[in-house]
């Protein structure tokens, strides 16, 4: 009589194979989530640059009178503004003139880009990497369009923008400025509305 072996349970090379199958699978999430923090990273820049551009902005708005002194002051970002201003325009009993309100305004964005509130053991940890900001518009603080660029220091290689030369020539953005990331907002100022 012949006798039929069946092999039972798996055998090495299947359990191989499947191993393979699953760390191909593991490789592929964990390629997802750096995507994923990259693009997250990215996003969070573009947001606080955004919401560098439109404050400044704003500022400008609100104090026309003093509109000369934010166009130039010109290429903010990266600790170009050491102290703090001489008045700080909290004091309600001694009112700031314009000029003295324009150079707070500017003095606080920049420490907004440089992430200056943000401290932690090691020194300041949020901010945009690489800021410059830039303050264009009509000389002599007449009406017109005034326009407020943000660039930072992207994590991938694009075409440089051609939007705007705020940082253009830096050193700050790779060869031919190819991780340069501008954002640019420009409304109409009156400064005698």
């Amino acid at each position: 009589m012949l006798r039929l072996h069946h092999q039972r349970g798996l055998s090495l090379l299947e359990l191989l194979v499947s191993l393979v199958v699953f760390s191909i699978g593991l490789l592929g999430i964990a390629g997802l989530q750096m995507v994923s923090k990259q693009a997250s990273y990215e996003g969070l820049q573009r947001t606080l640059a955004s919401q560098v551009a439109y404050g400044l902005l704003e500022d400008m708005r609100t104090n026309g009178s003093g509109i000369s002194v934010y166009v130039a002051a010109n290429d903010l970002g990266g600790g170009t503004l050491a102290g703090l201003p001489v008045s700080q325009c909290r004091d309600p009993d001694t009112p700031c003139s314009p000029a003295q309100k324009a150079v707070h305004d500017i003095w606080y964005w920049e420490r907004t880009v440089d992430g200056a509130a943000e401290l932690g053991i090691e020194g300041q940890t949020g901010g945009i990497l690489f800021p410059t900001v830039c303050v264009d518009g009509p000389a002599g603080g007449v009406a017109g369009v005034y326009l407020v660029s943000v660039a930072w220091r992207g994590g991938v290689e694009l075409a440089d923008p051609e939007t705007s030369q705020c940082g253009a020539g830096s050193g700050n953005y790779g060869d031919g400025d190819r991780f340069r990331r501008v954002i640019q907002v420009g409304t109409f100022i009156d400064p005698n509305i």
